[in-house]
């Protein structure tokens, strides 16, 4: 599982970085609405509300931004109805791919989905046929310098996280989602960096697949997260470490 969350830590700080060119706002306030349309505008009493409100700081969107995604999403402002729709599918080498996906035209966004697997030797598939294979999780990753992995476990814990993994220099903090802002919360009270936290599709095992596979694979990913109605993509590939050194140096 190493190398696949390595991989998605690494993604996840190119993305700070390509949060001034806009794109990343909108993902970020299609959350954003459909928490607050959920779940209610006041971010105190919903808890995926303050987590998007959260990651969007975190990404240095504008609190007018912010603030008009709530309202969208309450109702106070109009905009398009947005739902979401999850997709899966089979990558090349029969890798699992879930793609969590908000738009306001579902049939639209399944075809174009459907495109996107095909023309990248994958295949778009019913629902629920690799579902199975993951769990969904929150996932908090924190810097570890400077960290007393003793006493990070035992505050994790006691906040309910399930269970803590060393990563190199990080320490991954596991939870449910219902406990996932609790363990944030309580992390970054007490002066904790954290370099991710986010509630994901974790896969129960990874695959391997050789170099030129895991390159289409990859190249597939790719493709999807570009779809402006894609917010997430989660795959169960363990990524190759050639692969993982080549991403870390072009980053």
């Amino acid at each position: 599982m190493s190398g696949h969350s390595k991989w998605a830590n690494i993604k996840h700080k190119k993305e700070k970085t390509d949060a001034q060119k806009g794109r990343i706002f909108t993902k970020l306030a299609k959350e954003i609405i459909i928490a607050a349309r959920e779940g209610g505008g006041d971010p105190e009493s919903n808890s995926r509300l303050r987590d998007a409100i959260d990651k969007a700081k975190e990404n240095n969107m504008p609190n007018d931004n912010i603030m008009r995604a709530i309202k969208r999403g309450t109702g106070e402002l109009y905009g398009d109805t947005l739902e979401e729709v999850m997709y899966e599918g089979y990558g090349p080498g029969g890798v699992a791919v879930i793609v969590e996906a908000m738009t306001d035209n579902r049939n639209r966004t399944a075809a174009e989905m459907r495109h996107i697997f095909d023309r990248s030797g994958g295949s778009l598939g019913a629902t629920g046929c690799v579902a199975w294979m993951f769990d969904k999780k929150g996932l908090i990753i924190v810097d570890g310098k400077g960290v007393n992995e003793d006493e990070l476990m035992m505050l994790a814990l006691d906040a309910g996280a399930d269970d803590i993994v060393n990563s190199d220099d990080d320490y991954e903090i596991y939870t449910s989602p219902e406990n996932f802002s609790n363990v944030k919360s309580k992390l970054k009270e007490e002066g904790y960096s954290l370099i991710d936290a986010e509630v994901r599709m974790i896969p129960q095992n990874t695959v391997q697949a050789d170099i030129d596979t895991s390159k289409k694979i990859l190249a597939l990913i790719d493709r999807l997260e570009e779809h402006d109605d894609v917010q997430n993509v989660y795959h169960n590939l363990e990524i190759p470490d050639e692969l993982l050194e080549e991403e870390e140096e072009q980053g």
